[in-house]
This record gives C-alpha cells, sequence and structure tokens, in this order.
C-alpha cells in the first residue's frame, strides 16, 4: 500500500475554476467504502476472479507479477495527463470527477496507478517481462441501476516488455486468455475504441442472454504512456482495464451489483467462492417519482450521482430519468410550483428503492424520496412527502 502524502503536491493539473472540491465528511465517507479486492479487508470472490485472471496470463505468458496496491487519493496528473487525457476531457469535469484539492482526487480508474509502477520499472534493470496488475475501488459519477455504482472494482493488467515488441496478435492472444480464464463458455467479440493510453484499441464484448454487454477495455500501451514514465523506445507493451464487479456478477450469475457487498448472511456467505449465486427471497420494490427543477445541463450520471451521495448504494436500486421540460415551455402554474428559475429545467426523476435484506415501510420510502429531494431541487418552491417535513 503506497502512502498518498506524495499525492497531495507536484501536480500542474487543476480542475475547473467552478468545480467543487469534497469537503472533509464527504472524503471520509468515500475512503471509508470497503475495497473487495483487497484481502486485507476481509475476503470476497472479487479477489478470486483477480487471482484466476493473473493466473491465467502467467501461465501463458511465464513472466513476473506485480500486484500493484495504492492509496485512493492520487495526483491529478497521473490520473489524467501522464495517461495522454487532453486538458478539455469532458471526464475532468467536476460533475464527474472528485476532486480533493486543486491536484489531487479519488482515482476514477485503476489506470491511474500505472503511471507511478511504470516509473518504478524505469528506475530499475532487474526485469524484461513484468505483468502490472493494477486492483482496487474507483469513484465515479455514473447512473444508477442494477449493473452500476457510485465506487465500482476495477482491474488493470498492463505487460510491460523491453525483450521484443509487443503487437496485435499478441493482444488477441491476452483477449482470448483472460475472457476464457473467467467466462470459459461465453461467446465473445471485439471491436475497435480509442482510448488517450492506447494505440490499436478495442472494446471486448461478452454475450449474455442474447445481449451483448461490455467486458473490458484494452489496446497496445501508447508510447507516450512508456515514455513520459522513463521508459526507452525498447519497451512495448498491452494494456486492459476491466470491471471486477461485472465480471464477478457474470460468473456468478448475480443480478443486482449491491449484494456484492450485502451484509445479510444468506447473501454475504455466497460472496466467498464463484459457484452460482442462489437467489434469497426478493424484497418488493418502492418507486417514487420526483418533479424537480435543476440546473439545464445536469444529466443522468450527475443526477445520479447527487441521489447517491445523499442515500447511500444501500437501498437504491435504480434512478431514472422519465422526462425533461425547459422552464421557458412549462405553464405558468407548473413554475410557480417548482419555484423554478430562468436556465433550468423540471425533470420527472423516478427513485426506485429496495432493500436487499428488509421490505421498506411506506414512511421510510417517503423519508428516503424526502432527502433525495432535498439533495436534488434547486426550486425555491419545496413539497415534501413525509410528515413533520417544512412545508407540509
Amino acid at each position: 500500500m503506497q502512502s498518498p502524502a506524495h499525492s497531495l503536491t507536484h501536480s500542474p493539473a487543476q480542475p475547473s475554476a467552478h468545480s467543487r472540491l469534497l469537503s472533509p465528511d464527504e472524503l471520509a465517507r468515500a475512503l471509508s467504502v470497503r475495497d473487495l479486492t483487497d484481502p486485507a479487508q476481509g475476503p470476497h470472490a472479487a479477489q478470486l476472479v483477480i487471482s484466476a485472471l493473473t493466473e491465467a496470463l502467467r501461465a501463458r505468458w511465464r513472466n513476473e507479477l506485480r500486484l500493484v496496491r495504492a492509496h485512493p487519493l492520487v495526483p491529478v496528473e497521473d490520473n489524467y495527463e501522464r495517461l495522454g487525457y487532453p486538458a478539455g476531457a469532458v471526464t475532468r469535469d467536476a460533475r464527474y470527477t472528485r476532486y480533493a484539492s486543486e491536484t489531487c482526487m479519488l482515482r476514477s480508474h485503476t489506470s491511474a496507478m500505472v503511471p507511478p509502477s511504470l516509473r518504478e520499472l524505469a528506475g530499475a534493470q532487474d526485469w524484461n517481462d513484468v505483468l502490472l496488475a493494477c486492483a482496487g475501488v474507483v469513484y465515479r459519477r455514473d447512473v444508477v441501476d442494477r449493473i452500476h455504482t457510485g465506487t465500482p472494482h476495477q482491474l488493470d493488467l498492463w505487460r510491460v516488455v523491453r525483450d521484443r515488441p509487443m503487437g496485435t496478435a499478441d493482444l488477441g492472444e491476452m483477449i482470448d486468455t483472460v475472457v476464457r480464464s473467467v467466462l470459459p463458455d461465453a461467446a465473445y467479440r471485439t471491436v475497435p475504441a480509442d482510448h488517450p493510453y492506447t494505440t490499436d484499441g478495442r472494446q471486448i464484448d461478452v454475450q449474455v442472454g442474447g445481449e451483448w454487454i461490455e467486458l473490458a477495455e484494452c489496446g497496445l500501451a501508447a508510447p507516450h504512456v512508456l515514455a513520459r514514465a522513463g521508459l526507452g523506445p525498447e519497451t512495448t507493451g498491452l494494456a486492459m482495464g476491466l470491471g471486477v464487479d461485472r465480471l464477478l456478477m457474470l460468473r456468478k450469475g448475480i443480478p443486482d451489483i449491491r449484494l456484492l457487498s450485502a451484509a445479510d448472511p444468506r447473501i454475504a456467505g455466497q460472496m466467498l467462492d464463484l459457484a452460482p449465486y442462489r437467489p434469497v427471497s426478493r424484497h418488493p420494490a418502492i418507486s417514487r417519482d420526483l418533479s424537480v427543477a435543476v440546473a439545464a445541463g445536469a444529466d443522468a450520471e450527475t443526477l445520479g450521482g447527487t441521489v447517491r451521495d445523499a442515500l447511500g448504494d444501500g437501498p437504491l436500486e435504480e434512478v431514472r430519468v422519465i422526462s425533461e421540460t425547459p422552464v421557458e415551455d412549462l405553464p405558468p402554474a407548473a413554475v410557480e410550483r417548482l419555484g423554478a428559475m430562468p436556465g433550468q429545467k423540471n425533470v420527472l426523476l423516478r427513485v426506485v428503492l429496495r432493500d436487499p435484506a428488509r421490505t421498506l415501510s411506506d414512511g421510510e420510502a417517503n423519508a428516503l424520496r424526502d432527502r433525495v429531494y432535498e439533495a436534488v431541487h434547486q426550486g425555491t418552491a419545496r413539497q415534501w412527502a413525509a410528515t413533520g417535513r417544512p412545508g407540509t
């Protein structure tokens, strides 16, 4: 585990002047999220997935494995610049990135561990062929549904070689080994994809239930990434990033990402192996529709992130945008009811609540609805669902 101290300085990159930095409480909550890939935080099937992948690749390549774990706070430079992200990349916006300071952030992908790992290789002489396996929890603004979470787990696999050039045939071998090691019976395909840190980029999809589902992104390691780390032109490599949660869900047949970290012993006990998931009794979902006024630029990802911040992932199953209407197109009565202002829009937001372990009461659902409403609604008028709230 690397110390985060180095990541707080020495980075000229800055978030937007309009960005909102995480408060100390928000940062503490984020850092308290359990990393399912870390054996030091308890055993979990996510670790078995990582072992299956790395062992299969080592058996194929006969090279050195370096398992990399690092603190989630990273320099902005390592998360973006040193991987080739342009200054104007939309992903840098504070709506999607969780900045702790002007130069430090919660990593948005495990690829942020790659530049310092490459720098370490550049400073050493005792290697020729290394597999870097960078695993951990990452922090995203994302849609809210049964297969997405704001704190997913990822694995970056980078093969770095200086005794022979890596090419697309090596990449194809890597793809086949990875898919077969975890999903041996799955049909898969690759489609071209662009990444700042690869050339000949590809997206890997697997077929599940007649649908193609994205599994990973990969490509040849971009020369500029290797060069920025201090590695010479004789060094080449392969790069792949995978969603550990999705891999585990597909392997075990798990229908809801929240089950991966559920406390219910009937569920938690099944998260210690790779055997097929055995469903436990499902508790009913409760939906609440909210009519809110929000900024014109708000989208499903940022609204979902706001709802997650208000509720956490526990009872929250899905957030769906049903409709959007610019304030200018609303009738006067609706503008008054919302307390909407020019430049905003009216969003009808559906929040689906379901606790994995028990049934929520209507009163609990209304209280949760009001927490979401308070966090999301930016109009001057309020309409509460629970009793005892101001404005009821």
